[in-house]
C-alpha cells in the first residue's frame, strides 16, 4: 500500500476485507483526514506505519483496543494533536513507538510505562510539557530515547539514569535547568547524548568520563561554566563534540588531542582564553574544527596543517595575531576556511593557492598586506571570498574559467590597476563590493545574469556609466568616482552616482538651489509675491534620477487629488498615497496636509526629511525620488514599496506566515546596516529618533528600509542634543524621559525592540523589562517566538533566531552605556554562522 499514489484518505480502503492482515505500512504518500476506527478490525496487526503523511485530528481512543499484537507503531510526520490517549497503554507487547514531528500536547502520561517491552521511543518535535515522569525508569528495555524539541521543563530527569540499557539519550531543545547529576554516569552503554538548546547550567561534572563508549556529546547552547575538565580526555571514542554557544572560560586544555578520534570540534562563542594548542595537530582525524567567536590570542599554530582531512576551519572573531602559515597550503580537503575579524598581518601565503576545492574563504577585518597572490584566480571551487577591510594592494584578481564565484568583496583596501579583463569569467557573480579602493579606468561589460549587488564607490574609475547598470533588479553604488558624461537612468531604483557634471547641469542645479532658497525666503517674509513661472507650475517640484517631464499635475491627476482611495497610510507628518503614473511607475507620495503645513513643527519635519533623505545614500534606506514645495501642497515623492509597513505584515495573518523565519531575520539584518550607516558613516551622524515596525517599509522581496525621517535628527558634538521626545510609543529610549538627551544609543533601543517584536510577532510590551534583567534569563527563547511559524527546526536557523535574540536583549539595557553600537551589530550580524559539522 505504500505505493498507492492514489489513495488520499484512509477511509477510502476496505480494511474489513483483510482480518489476518500482519503489517500495514502506509508512508510518505499525502493521506488527509484522520484515521479511521476500522483499522482496530486489524486484530492481527503486527507493524502499523502511517508515517510521513497529512494525516490530522486526534487517535482515537477506540483505534488501539484491539490491537494488541503490535509491536512497532510509528505516527511520525503528520499533524496529529491533543493528548496521548490512555488506550495506547493496551498495546503491551511494542518494542517501537514512534510519535515524533506532530501536535501532540500534554504531560507524558505516567501510565506509558505499562509498555516494558519497549526498546525505542520517540516523542520529539511536539509540544509535550511538564516534567519526564519519573515511573518513565520503568521502562528497562530502552536503548533509544529521543524527547528532543518539546517544552518539558524541571531538572535533568535524574530518572533516567536508571535506564542502563539507553544508547541514545537525545533531551535537546527543550526547557531544562539546573546541573547534569553525577548520575548521568551510570548509563555507561550511552553512544549518543545530545542535551542541546536548553538552560543547562554549572560545570560538565567530571565523572562525565565514566560513559566511556560515547561517540556523540552535544552540549551546546546552554549555560555551562567553568573549564573544560580534562577528564573529558578519557571519553576517547568520541568522534563529534559540540560545546558550542556556552560560557566556558579558561584555556583550551591541551589534553583534548587525546581524542584522537574525533572528526568534529566546536568550541565556538564562549570566552577561552590563550593560544590554540599546536597539539591540536595530533588530532589528524579531524573534518571540522570550529573555534570562532572566543578571546583566542598568539599565532596561529603550523601545526594545524596537519590536518589533513579538514574540510572546515573556522577560527574568525578571536584575537589571533601573527601570520598565516604558509603551510595551510597543505589542507588540500578544505572547502570553508574563515579566519576574519582578527589580528592577523603578513601577507596573504602563495601556497594557499593549492586548495582548490576551497568554497568559502573568508579574511576580513585583519591587517593583511600586499597583493592577493594572482594564483587565486584560479581556485575554481570558489563561490564566496570576502578579503574586505585589510591593507591589501596591487592588482584586482583575474579569474579563470570556469569561475563559479557569487560573492567577492575586496573593499576597504588599497588596490589600484583596473577592471578591463579580471572579471570576464564570472557568469556566476551576485555580490561585487571594490569599494574604497584606488581603482581607475573605464567600468568594463560585466555580467549581470546574476548580479543583484554591485559597489564601486569611492575609487577612481571614469568615462561614461555603462547603460546596462540601469536596472531596477541590481542595487548599485558608483559614488565617489570621476565619470563624465549626461546620464539619465530612467527605470534605476538604487544606482548611487556622484560624478563631474557638464556645466549645463551644474548651472540647472544651481537654479533649482536658487528656487528654494527664494522659497525659504519667501516663507519667512509671509510676503504674496508670487513669480510668473511659480504661480503657474506650483513653487517648485523636483523629481531627482527623471528627465523633467514629471510635474506636480502629473502627481494631481494619479491620485485624482490625493482621493482619500489612493490613500495607504497615515503617520504624524502626513498621509501616504499611491500615485501611479502613465507610463506605469509607481510612486508613493508623503503628503502634508494644508492644516499641518501651518503647523511650525510638521512643516520644520517636512523640510528635515527632505534635507535628510536627499544626502543619504544606502541600499536599505527608503529611496526619496524628489519632493514638492506647492503653494496648495507639499509632498514627498518616494520609492513604492509593494509589502507595506513591518507592523502590518506581523498584523496580517497570510502575510506573517510569508514571513518566514530567513526573512525575518534578513529584515532584521536590513535595518542594522541602514543604522549602522547612519551612526558611522554619515558626518554629522544622524539618529532616527523614531526606529518602530510601523516605520520598516518592505518590498516585492520582504527586504527592510528604513523610512520616516521628519523626526530624525543630526547630531552636534559641540552640543548637548537636548530635545523634546519624539517618536512612537512602546519604542522609546527610557533615558529620554529624563535626560531629553537624544544620542545613537536611543535608536539602538528601538531597534531592539524592533527586533524582538519581528521575531515574536508582536510587540514585546511588558516583557521588555523582564527581558532587559536578568529575570529574561529564565524565558526561554522558544517561548516567544511568533506561533504562526512552525518552530525552525534548520540548526543554521535556529542560530541565526538565537544570535539575533541575544543581540535584541543587549539593545533594550536599561543603561545605555551598556548597549552595543549599531555598528557593533552590524558586523555581528553580517558574521556567518557556522553549521554543525557532525
Amino acid at each position: 500500500m505504500g505505493s498507492n499514489k492514489g489513495v488520499r484518505d484512509l477511509g477510502s480502503l476496505h480494511f474489513s476485507s483483510l482480518p489476518n492482515l500482519q503489517v500495514l505500512e502506509i508512508v510518505d504518500i499525502g493521506l488527509e483526514g484522520s484515521i479511521p476506527d476500522q483499522i482496530g478490525l486489524l486484530s492481527n496487526l503486527v507493524e502499523l506505519s502511517l508515517r510521513g503523511n497529512w494525516l490530522t485530528g486526534k487517535i482515537p481512543a477506540g483505534l488501539l483496543a484491539n490491537l494488541t499484537q503490535l509491536t512497532h507503531l510509528d505516527l511520525s510526520l503528520n499533524n496529529f494533536m491533543g493528548l496521548i490517549p490512555p488506550s495506547l497503554t493496551n498495546l503491551t507487547q511494542l518494542t517501537h513507538l514512534d510519535l515524533s514531528r506532530n501536535n501532540f500536547t500534554g504531560p507524558i502520561p505516567p501510565s506509558l510505562t505499562n509498555l516494558t517491552q519497549l526498546t525505542h521511543l520517540d516523542l520529539s518535535q511536539n509540544k509535550f510539557t511538564g516534567a519526564i515522569p519519573s515511573s518513565l525508569t520503568d521502562l528497562t528495555q530502552l536503548t533509544d530515547l529521543h524527547l528532543s524539541q518539546n517544552k518539558f521543563t524541571g531538572p535533568f530527569p535524574s530518572s533516567l539514569t536508571n535506564l542502563t540499557q539507553l544508547t541514545d539519550l537525545d533531551l535537546s531543545q527543550n526547557k531544562f535547568t539546573g546541573p547534569i547529576p553525577s548520575s548521568l554516569t551510570n548509563l555507561t552503554q550511552l553512544t549518543d547524548l545530545d542535551l542541546s538548546q536548553n538552560k543547562f547550567t554549572g560545570p560538565i561534572p567530571p565523572s562525565l568520563n565514566n560513559l566511556t563508549q560515547l561517540k556523540h556529546l552535544d552540549l551546546s547552547q546552554n549555560k555551562f561554566t567553568g573549564p573544560i575538565p580534562s577528564s573529558l580526555t578519557n571519553l576517547t571514542q568520541l568522534t563529534g563534540l559540540d560545546l558550542s554557544l556556552n560560557k566556558f572560560t579558561g584555556p583550551i586544555s591541551p589534553s583534548l588531542t587525546n581524542l584522537t578520534q574525533l572528526t568534529a570540534l566546536n568550541l565556538s562563542w564562549n570566552n577561552f582564553t590563550g593560544p590554540i594548542p599546536p597539539s591540536f595537530g595530533s588530532m589528524t582525524n579531524l573534518t571540522f574544527l570550529d573555534l570562532s567567536t572566543n578571546q583566542l590570542s598568539a599565532s596561529i599554530p603550523k601545526e594545524i596543517s596537519y590536518l589533513q582531512h579538514l574540510y572546515w576551519l573556522d577560527l574568525s572573531d578571536n584575537n589571533l595575531d601573527g601570520p598565516i602559515p604558509s603551510s595551510f597550503g597543505n589542507l588540500t580537503q578544505l572547502k570553508f576556511l574563515n579566519l576574519s575579524i582578527n589580528h592577523i598581518s603578513g601577507s596573504i601565503p602563495p601556497e594557499l593557492a593549492n586548495l582548490k576545492m576551497l568554497e568559502n574563504f573568508d579574511l576580513h577585518r585583519n591587517s593583511l598586506v600586499g597583493p592577493v597572490p594572482p594564483a587565486f584566480g584560479e581556485l575554481l571551487s570558489l563561490g564566496y571570498l570576502d578579503f574586505s577591510s585589510n591593507k591589501l594592494s596591487e592588482n584586482v584578481l583575474t579569474f579563470q574559467y570556469p569561475c563559479y564565484l557569487s560573492h567577492l568583496d575586496l573593499s576597504m583596501n588599497r588596490i589600484t590597476g583596473t577592471l578591463t579583463r579580471q572579471l570576464d569569467e564570472c557568469f556566476s557573480i551576485e555580490f561585487l563590493d571594490i569599494s574604497s579602493n584606488g581603482i581607475s579606468g573605464d567600468i568594463p561589460l560585466l555580467h549581470i545574469e546574476h548580479l543583484t549587488h554591485i559597489n564601486l564607490s569611492h575609487n577612481h574609475l571614469t568615462g561614461i556609466v555603462p547603460s546596462y547598470l540601469i536596472s531596477q533588479y541590481i542595487d548599485v553604488d558608483l559614488s565617489c568616482n570621476n565619470f563624465s558624461g549626461q546620464f539619465t537612468p530612467k527605470e534605476s531604483h538604487n544606482i548611487h552616482l556622484v560624478i563631474i557634471l557638464p556645466i549645463t547641469i551644474i548651472v540647472g542645479f544651481c537654479f533649482l538651489v536658487a528656487c528654494y532658497a527664494c522659497y525659504r525666503h519667501q516663507s519667512k517674509a509671509k510676503t504674496n509675491t508670487v513669480h510668473p513661472e511659480i504661480e503657474k507650475h506650483g513653487n517648485m517640484c523636483s523629481i531627482l534620477n527623471y528627465d523633467g517631464t514629471i510635474a506636480y499635475e502629473d502627481f494631481i491627476t494619479a491620485t485624482q487629488d490625493f482621493d482619500l482611495k489612493y490613500c495607504i497610510g497615515t503617520g504624524g507628518y502626513g498621509s501616504v498615497y499611491e500615485a501611479k503614473l502613465p507610463s506605469g511607475k509607481t510612486f508613493a507620495l508623503k503628503k502634508l496636509h494644508q492644516f499641518e503645513a501651518k503647523q511650525l513643527a510638521f512643516d520644520q519635519s517636512f523640510k528635515n526629511e527632505i534635507e535628510l533623505l536627499t544626502n543619504l545614500r544606502h541600499k536599505n534606506i527608503v529611496k526619496l525620488y524628489g519632493f514638492c514645495l506647492h503653494n496648495k501642497c507639499n509632498f514627498l515623492v518616494y520609492e513604492y514599496m509593494e509589502k507595506g509597513s513591518l507592523f502590518y505584515a506581523l498584523n496580517r495573518s497570510e502575510l506573517a506566515v510569508e514571513l518566514d523565519w530567513m526573512k525575518r531575520v534578513n529584515i532584521i539584518k536590513d535595518v542594522a546596516h541602514a543604522l549602522a550607516y547612519m551612526h558611522r558613516d554619515c558626518n554629522p551622524p544622524i539618529v532616527h529618533r523614531d526606529i518602530s515596525s510601523n516605520n520598516i517599509l518592505l518590498n516585492s522581496k520582504m527586504e527592510g528600509f528604513v523610512a520616516d525621517f521628519g523626526a530624525a535628527r543630526l547630531l552636534d558634538p559641540d552640543s548637548s542634543n537636548q530635545t523634546v521626545i519624539a517618536g512612537t510609543l512602546g519604542y522609546i529610549a527610557p533615558e529620554l524621559a529624563y535626560t531629553m538627551i537624544v544620542t545613537e544609543r536611543c535608536d539602538v533601543y528601538s531597534f531592539g525592540v524592533v527586533t524582538l517584536e519581528t521575531i515574536c510577532g508582536k510587540h514585546p510590551g511588558d516583557l521588555l523589562s523582564t527581558l532587559s534583567s536578568c529575570a529574561g534569563d529564565n524565558i526561554l527563547l522558544q517561548d516567544l517566538l511568533d506561533s504562526r511559524l512552525p518552530l525552525p527546526t534548520d540548526r543554521l536557523i535556529q542560530m541565526e533566531i538565537t544570535r539575533v535574540y541575544q543581540v535584541a536583549r543587549a539593545c533594550i539595557q536599561t543603561d545605555p552605556k551598556y548597549r552595543p553600537t549599531m555598528k557593533s551589530i552590524s558586523q555581528e550580524l553580517s558574521r556567518a554562522i557556522i553549521r554543525s559539522g557532525y
